[in-house]
């Protein structure tokens, strides 16, 4: 009974094993994981490149500036201070030519490598892939020149650090603050922009997500994942206990169990406080890390080498490319007469351009739909459009924002072009005396109140200044309802 046990037990094993090596062989990876790929580190690495070239410019703009201000005040303290800036220059323009030497880890960027090196020794998880292996050899080159372009990026901003401390030192107490804030300034954001990379990285897309998920859950991928890594080579990975490496490495260190027992021996030899003094200096030491925490969030969880100059307020608008600085909303008004049912609602779509954190300039249209006279008279109709322009300027800490324009009042200007007359037909909005000019200045406030398909939620109060010179008189106080997608 033991021996039939014993051999069912062992056909078990053998069969998971069997079927384990069956299924990884049957895996096939998405046919648009290779493309996403390559698409994606050439798009990055571009980014990468113009945005770290463009720091590095106006560092240069920027010390130059500081230079010929300081020829004036002390032209010995120039050519002390700036004397060797075209070396220093070249030198880091060389070394971020020739990256070699020790790389700085991304851990992203090193599961895509060793993902693409994996199938370059296991191809039979792409064979249904049309043209696969000249496709792995083409996204394996951009992710590792995407991989050169970080260490790049890595190298201008430890630079723009150091030049930046470095006249920081020497001109603090010269009267170049606010030529140092500038350059804080390129360095703060030129650092948010290498993290924002990474997270786009990070943000992988549908075939991407489901190809390493697939590949983590095959055994070959695991194994070679320990051995070939970037994270292998840095630190020996757990999980192979029998690795004559590994055992090596291991050598002459102490166990958990041992060092536990050397802190028991330990306590029994300070005497009965000795413990409780322990848990004393661990809570001590909790709470001070709890404090420099909240410190670094308060800070917004820069580091000490992405640090904010003093007084400055980052602008949230510079790091997104020029189609997301783009605002699109929808707004409505009621035109009400004498009766219960207005005459009218406009409803309006707009697009606003943000360059930064306080200013917004846009247009949008509207149109105009007729109710009737009254709730005993409802007529639908279409009785007019309006071509719109506006510039809204956030107010600031009168109203409780920021020195910077972050309060949620905005100053609000617009200029309209409305048509009024019942639209019959196309052909009536060429007649330029069907149109009628509005001009709007007022406030709009910004309403905490949001949902699932709106971002925020503003309610604006406009004086129509030009409706006194209209025939027939339209009303000159406006109450607009907006919501931002």
């Amino acid at each position: 009974m033991k021996k039939l046990l014993l051999l069912t037990t062992v056909i078990l094993l053998v069969a998971l094993h069997l079927q384990a090596q069956y299924s990884d062989s049957l895996l096939q990876l998405p046919p648009t994981y290779l493309d996403n790929v390559s698409s994606k580190a050439s798009q990055l690495q571009h980014k990468l490149d113009r945005k770290s070239e463009k720091a590095f410019q106006q560092l240069i703009k920027q010390e130059s500036k500081i230079k010929r201000k300081l020829t004036q005040i002390d032209s010995l303290k120039e050519k002390e201070l700036f004397g060797d800036a075209e070396q220093q220059y070249k030198r880091i323009r060389d070394k971020t030519q020739n990256i070699s030497g020790n790389k700085q880890y991304f851990a992203s960027l090193d599961t895509l490598v060793t993902s693409l090196k994996f199938l370059q020794q296991n191809p039979q998880f792409i064979s249904s892939v049309t043209a696969g292996d000249e496709k792995l050899k083409h996204a394996l080159t951009k992710v590792t020149n995407l991989e050169d372009q970080f260490q790049k990026a890595e190298e201008i901003k430890k630079f723009i650090q150091e030049r930046k401390q470095f006249l920081r030192d020497q001109l603090s107490n010269l009267g170049f603050t606010k030529e140092l804030k500038k350059i804080s300034k390129t360095g703060y954001y030129h650092a948010q922009y290498i993290s924002e990379i990474m997270e786009m990285v990070k943000d992988k897309r549908r075939a991407e997500r489901k190809a390493l998920e697939l590949l983590g859950k095959t055994s070959l991928f695991k194994k070679f994942f320990r051995k070939n890594s970037h994270l292998a080579s840095l630190f020996r990975m757990p999980g192979e206990p029998d690795d004559p490496v590994n055992v090596a490495n291991l050598a002459g260190l102490q166990s958990r169990a041992s060092v536990n027992t050397l802190i028991q021996n330990q306590l029994a030899a300070g005497g009965p406080n000795a413990q409780q003094q322990l848990h004393q200096n661990i809570a001590q030491a909790q709470s001070q890390l709890s404090e420099v925490k909240n410190k670094i969030i308060q800070k917004g969880g820069a580091s000490s080498t992405d640090e904010m100059p003093d007084g400055f307020i980052e602008n949230q608008q510079r790091k997104k490319s020029f189609w997301k600085k783009w605002e699109t909303g929808l707004n409505m008004q009621n035109n009400r007469a004498n009766g219960i049912m207005p005459v009218s609602s406009d409803i309006g779509i707009s697009a606003g351009f943000k360059p930064n954190n306080w200013f917004t300039a846009g247009g949008g249209f509207a149109g105009r739909i007729g109710w009737g006279k009254s709730i005993r008279h409802i007529s639908v109709s279409y009785s007019g459009i309006s071509l719109r322009s506006f510039v809204e300027i956030k107010i600031p800490s009168l109203f409780g924002g920021d020195r910077e324009g972050a309060g949620s009042f905005q100053a609000v200007a617009a200029f309209e072009k409305n048509y009024r007359p019942e639209i019959r037909n196309i052909d009536q909005l060429k007649d330029k005396s069907g149109w009628r000019n509005s001009g709007l200045a007022g406030v709009s406030k910004v309403i905490p109140v949001k949902s699932k398909f709106f971002k925020k939620t503003k309610l604006s109060l406009l004086w129509d200044f030009l409706s006194y010179q209209q025939l027939p008189k339209s009303q000159p106080v406006v109450l607009r309802f907006g919501y931002t997608f």
